[in-house]
């Protein structure tokens, strides 16, 4: 039993491992994926607001007034190429209102040449269309003479970079860097992908090209941003296993209670046993005598013999009985049938029994029963009956659990709160590991396969079960070799 126990915990213990490894490595995995959709979505806005801020640039390049008189200027653009690719350059005449794109493809054969024209009328319903569009094709390029001398406005992009990121539902914390960098490298960074657990930073964005200067946007860890947004996943993830384990710990209690239980019913068993075996052997032996030994011609033994079956008879009887009423009460509840008593003359009926049958019990044991009332016309209301049974089970218990000179303490004291009585004894003790269990039903001290003193485990559950109904409360203090007190209070 107990190895298949053992056996069924630790295999339950294995699962609950097993569940809150597979837990663990699934948020990890989660939180790995918000961690690159962070990174792509702060990356893409980054660049939406460079283009954003360029295109602006090129707009405000583009709808610049051109003063009476006012010399004629060329702007030269080129567009950026990685390795040695072909250059494409162009004019824009502001004057003219054109512009000249030329090719230096060395295997092209000639100047391609393309016009556009740029109207100035501001009522024009296709104005800012077309304009949008050119600056939006101008401004991939870089303008040699108007960048040199041209700053970066960061506080602008800085509040078109939040406005961005707003838009895709994220405010983190970032710091946006102004770096040196050359175009191989800037090209190396575009193709590098970014590993789990670095920095979170931007690829550089080139703002002013001619001094290779870049913009980059580099963010504080996002832990805090993605747990929020996992705190579902989280909540429900920590409510399954806390779910998961209070049931394994709820299974593994009561596995340990039935285990308990059967110990208690095999306890029971062999207690029974014991207790009818007793008598069956006594009549036997008084038949048997009676058969074989000539009782039967002596009219004083038939007589002791059939004396002693009847009473041993009786006994079973009683005991039998005893085990039918403990199924009828276990299902019925405890009926109360109260009345204003005085404790003190209830405790001397109890002890007189006691003493009467101290006189004529065991041979060899003392029982010496002292009694403290105060005050003694203290009144309490009660059912006379189960109250008498409970003390009586106390003064029993502490008789059958002492050695052979049994000294027991009886204190009654009342007051306008309730009625209180101490039971002490100097018998046996009670581990205090079986101070709560020695209240439940077939319970006894174990003792091994010894069962010296005759019982079922049913007078302290009882006695506790009275106590209750009355309102009350029972407590137990005791140590194995100094004996024990009872303590019983019920409310007035």
């Amino acid at each position: 039993m107990k190895q298949r126990i053992r056996s069924i915990f630790v295999l339950m213990t294995v699962c609950i491992l097993g569940v809150m490894a597979f837990q663990a490595y699934w948020l990890y995995t989660s939180y790995r994926l918000h961690e690159q959709q962070f990174r792509r979505t702060v990356r893409g806005a980054f660049i939406s607001a460079v283009e954003k801020q360029q295109i602006s640039d090129a707009r405000i390049l583009f709808r610049g007034e051109v003063k009476a008189g006012e010399p004629r200027r060329r702007f030269h653009f080129r567009q950026l190429e990685s390795g040695d690719g072909p250059e494409d350059q162009f004019s824009f005449n502001r004057f003219n209102d054109s512009v000249l794109i030329q090719s230096t493809d060395s295997k092209k054969v000639g100047i391609k040449v393309m016009n556009y024209t740029v109207r100035r009328q501001v009522r024009e319903p296709k104005y800012s269309v077309f304009i949008d569009t050119l600056a939006r094709k101008i401004s991939n390029r870089l303008i040699v003479n108007w960048a040199g001398n041209h700053s970066f406005n960061l506080k602008k992009f800085d509040s078109t970079y939040r406005a961005e990121l707003l838009l895709r539902d994220i405010d983190p914390t970032y710091q946006l860097d102004t770096i040196q960098l050359k175009p191989e490298l800037f090209m190396r960074q575009m193709e590098e992908l970014p590993r789990a657990g670095s920095p979170i930073k931007t690829p550089p964005m080139p703002i002013n090209p001619v001094k290779n200067q870049f913009l980059q946007a580099s963010f504080a860890s996002p832990t805090g941003y993605i747990l929020r947004k996992m705190d579902w996943l989280l909540a429900g993830s920590a409510l399954l296993m806390a779910l998961t384990t209070w049931c394994f710990l709820y299974m593994v209690s009561t596995i340990l209670k039935q285990k308990k239980l059967s110990e208690i019913k095999n306890d029971f068993i062999n207690n029974m046993t014991h207790e009818l075996k007793t008598p069956i052997a006594t009549v036997s032996a008084a038949v048997e005598a009676m058969q074989h030994f000539g009782a039967l011609d002596d009219p004083q033994k038939t007589r002791t013999y059939l004396n002693i079956s009847k009473n041993e008879l009786q006994r079973l009887s009683d005991l039998v009985e005893k085990v039918l009423n403990m199924a009828v009460d276990e299902k019925k509840e405890l009926e109360l049938n109260r009345e204003w008593l005085k404790p003190a003359d209830l405790i001397q009926e109890v002890v007189g029994n006691h003493q009467l049958k101290a006189q004529s019990g065991t041979p060899g044991k003392q029982v010496d029963i002292e009694i403290e009332t105060a005050p003694e016309t203290a009144r309490v209301q009660a059912d006379r009956l189960h109250l008498a049974n409970a003390i009586n089970n106390l003064i029993d218990n502490a008789i059958k659990y002492s050695p052979d000179s049994v000294r027991i303490l009886i204190n009654s004291r009342a007051d306008d709160a309730g009625w209180q009585l101490t039971v002490e004894d100097n018998g046996n003790g009670i581990p205090k590991m079986y101070h709560e269990a020695i209240f439940d039903r077939f319970f006894r001290v174990p003792t091994g396969n010894l069962h010296p003193v005759k019982g079922f485990g049913l007078g302290l559950s009882y006695v506790r079960q009275v106590v209750e109904k009355h309102g009350g409360r029972i407590e137990v203090s005791s140590e194995p070799g100094r004996g024990s007190v009872f303590v019983i209070w019920i409310p007035t």
